[in-house]
């Protein structure tokens, strides 16, 4: 571009988007719409890294292929001195080292779409009460047949820096693991979690109740663990290698019915969800049936604290994907008083494409979807781990015991699973949803939080309670034939509201739909053909030749109603509030809302391409992984040490009878489930002949030969552990 048509693209910019303030109508190209302009195949970052480093200079990219990668194309990069690093079964694209002088060589190919660098991912940094999880773990089947819904029978691949199998939090009611499948993807061939983030990422989502009476039970806690390792030992990892285990899941989904991916981690959004080839994975999974949660990231705010906008992180830029951000629960568990962390990322997401003459396109939506707790919270701690050894403080102190210890984390990387967990139960109370319509769901019942707006909340706080009640009602036999209007649930749609530790609220009755948010209660009587797979939620919306956003009659029904303005709750319904921002603000498809543009709060939007000079990498870098282990100063869930089982003492046993026995003993533990008593005609081997209940001191053994010796012993239980045994206490039956 020559400098005339610099300084024309520059003054239409400006007045456009002085245009776009005023009117909000703009247009663009929306989410899911192929691109009208001919955009750069290669990623920003690495071309800014081609023009200031030696051609000679080797680098780790991803190459995207036109069509099915070819042997020819496969020569094409040895040619150019490149060696192929890794292949995908799964995805049109190859991991690569070449140098960067190879790179406009390979986009100059027909059969080349998109080159992007092989970058760095790292972690994003009292919750069953609080979520709604406990209200809805009783359930009953249609036949009336009575189950508990935690997460039993559905898979939750964890893509993270490993699980701690011997922690007691990952076994069942039998104490056998629940982690059914371990693959490393970092090539150190290990699956254990020397870097600590990994097992408390796991245990929010599907953790057991065995340790401190439950007090860190996570949200689907009988769900089975899908253990993929792509971070390493210092928390880092590479795109390609995430690829690589979502190429996995797809290949395995169905062995180990895998329905959630939960992605803890990220890297910084360049290009749009179009070409990011995270995004373009993450789209195959969801349209095959899996809902893939993300972390919005903890660029929330600079390193002087001041509030940042359009940090959203990939793959959290993807419209499929659930995108969390961080509530604040102040440790409490009623919701009356919660807030988003300042440190959650906020949106619009600020992946672009660049076209011929150099101006960028950017996307624009609207993230996260919605947010869950992820400040001070309490989860499993892996043995011997990086994060502890580095930041003692994070230990919790919880036990003695190392298989049951726990530490503090903070981030939507303690959000996101969560949210997995909850999907994993929607998934459990009907196996015939679509990812689509979980994710509706949870942003149709959740919970606004008063004074943020949609960039910083998405529909609100994740209400496992609102999204169980409708999860249950959707039809099962939902198909691609289902005709838009059809009815979506099987009763009278629910009252819009729940009561969460005592404390009632309203539905955000709203999703989000690209760059804006959509209402009514349609959505939930009526089946909406974004429901299915292979679409997304946004392709609802469309654009009318004046550039305003309307809803597509062909798969929206007319009680549908979209917002034009993004706003700042009055924290009941999602339509509620004020107005932040018009929507046609987003809708500039590239330079209309572009960075430093002074949003209503205030606050200057942060643009991600700054991050190409380093700067602001290095200072958002260092203040997510500060995030991880500090969060927000405020007030944190309550430390609950788990109680050792004491053994029952002074057992003694007194013939009654000729068949009776009569047992008594000491309790010495407050918390027990129960006792267990054993017996013997020789002393030496044991049999179980009866379980009592927590505070019984007493047992009368019945059935016994006259005259004949027996021995007792007994010993506390509870859902983690058992004590050690009493004293041996033996007696004779009477003669007569």
């Amino acid at each position: 571009m020559n400098k005339k048509q610099k300084r024309y693209a520059s003054v239409l910019a400006s007045f456009s988007l002085a245009a776009a303030l005023v009117s909000g109508i703009l247009i663009t190209d929306k989410a899911g719409a192929a691109s009208t302009y001919t955009s750069d195949k290669i990623a920003a970052d690495l071309r800014d890294k081609i023009m200031r480093s030696p051609g000679s200079d080797r680098v780790n990219v991803l190459i995207q292929s036109s069509s099915r990668w070819s042997r020819t194309l496969n020569d094409a990069v040895t040619s150019n001195n490149g060696t192929i690093t890794r292949s995908f079964s799964n995805f049109q694209m190859r991991a690569s080292n070449l140098p960067l002088s190879a790179v406009q060589n390979l986009a100059s190919r027909s059969d080349t779409k998109f080159f992007s660098l092989d970058s760095e991912l790292r972690p994003q940094g009292h919750i069953s009460n609080t979520t709604g999880a406990d209200n809805v773990r009783a359930q009953q089947t249609s036949a009336g047949t009575s189950y508990t819904l935690d997460g039993s029978g559905i898979g939750i691949a964890i893509l993270d820096s490993g699980i701690d199998g011997k922690h007691a939090s990952f076994g069942d009611s039998t104490n056998t693991s629940r982690i059914v499948a371990n693959v490393d993807f970092t090539g150190e061939n290990r699956t254990d979690d020397p870097y600590g983030h990994g097992t408390h990422v796991a245990s929010a989502a599907a953790g057991n109740d065995f340790v401190s009476q439950g007090a860190y039970v996570g949200t689907a806690p009988n769900a089975k663990l899908i253990n993929l390792r792509v971070l390493n030992s210092q928390g880092m990892g590479t795109v390609s290698g995430l690829i690589a285990a979502l190429d996995w899941v797809l290949i395995n989904r169905s062995t180990y019915n895998v329905r959630v991916v939960n992605l803890s981690l990220g890297t910084n959004a360049v290009a749009s969800y179009l070409d990011d080839p995270l995004c373009v994975a993450v789209r195959r999974l969801v349209d095959a049936g899996v809902a893939v949660v993300a972390a919005a990231g903890n660029e929330g705010k600079d390193q002087n604290g001041n509030k940042v906008y359009g940090q959203i992180h990939s793959p959290g830029i993807e419209p499929s994907a659930i995108t969390v951000g961080a509530s604040n629960t102040y440790g409490s568990d009623t919701r009356v008083d919660d807030t988003v962390t300042t440190f959650s990322s906020r949106g619009p997401t600020r992946g672009y494409r660049t076209d011929s003459l150099g101006v960028k396109h950017y996307d624009n939506l609207i993230k996260p979807d919605v947010v869950a707790p992820g400040n001070k919270i309490i989860d499993a701690e892996a043995a011997d781990n990086y994060l502890v050894t580095n930041f003692p403080s994070l230990d919790a102190e919880i036990s003695s015991a190392a298989t049951k210890e726990q530490m503090y984390l903070n981030g939507t990387s303690m959000a996101s699973p969560v949210a997995a967990g909850t999907a994993a139960l929607m998934f459990q109370a009907n196996p015939s949803l679509t990812p689509n319509i979980v994710k509706a769901l949870m942003m149709y019942s959740a919970q606004q939080l008063p004074g943020f707006n949609t960039l910083e909340q998405g529909s609100g706080q994740v209400n496992i309670d609102g999204a169980i009640a409708l999860a249950k009602l959707v039809r099962s036999d939902l198909s691609s034939s289902t005709t838009l209007g059809s009815q979506l649930l099987t009763a009278a749609v629910p009252v819009p509201e729940s009561s969460i530790a005592g404390y009632k609220f309203t539905w955000s009755q709203g999703i989000i739909l690209g760059q804006t948010f959509a209402t009514g209660e349609s959505l939930i009587s009526q089946y909406q053909t974004i429901y299915g797979l292979g679409v997304l939620l946004s392709d609802g919306t469309t654009l009318s030749s004046s550039g305003v956003l309307l809803s597509d009659a062909t798969k929206l029904t007319s009680g549908v109603l979209l917002s034009d303005n993004i706003l700042v709750s009055a924290g009941v319904l999602l339509s509620d509030g004020t107005t932040f921002c018009r929507t046609g603000v987003l809708l500039g498809d590239g330079v209309l809302l572009s960075d430093g543009v002074l949003l209503s709060d205030g606050v200057l939007l942060s643009d991600g391409v700054l991050l190409s000079d380093g700067v602001l990498l290095s200072d958002g870098t260092t203040m997510a992984q500060s995030i991880i282990a500090t969060g927000d100063n405020t007030s944190s869930m309550l430390r609950v040490l788990d109680e050792i089982l004491n053994a029952p003492s002074n057992l003694t046993a007194s013939g009654y009878s000729t068949t009776q026995i009569n047992l008594s003993w000491r309790d010495n533990s407050t918390n027990e489930s129960g006792f267990s008593i054993e017996r013997s005609t020789n002393g030496t081997t044991f049999t179980q002949i009866a379980k009592v209940g927590a505070g019984v001191k007493s047992y009368s053994s019945t059935g016994l030969l006259k005259a004949t010796k027996y021995y007792y012993r007994v010993r506390a239980y509870n859902n983690a552990s058992n004590s050690s045994y009493s004293n041996t206490a033996s007696t004779t039956t009477k003669t007569k």
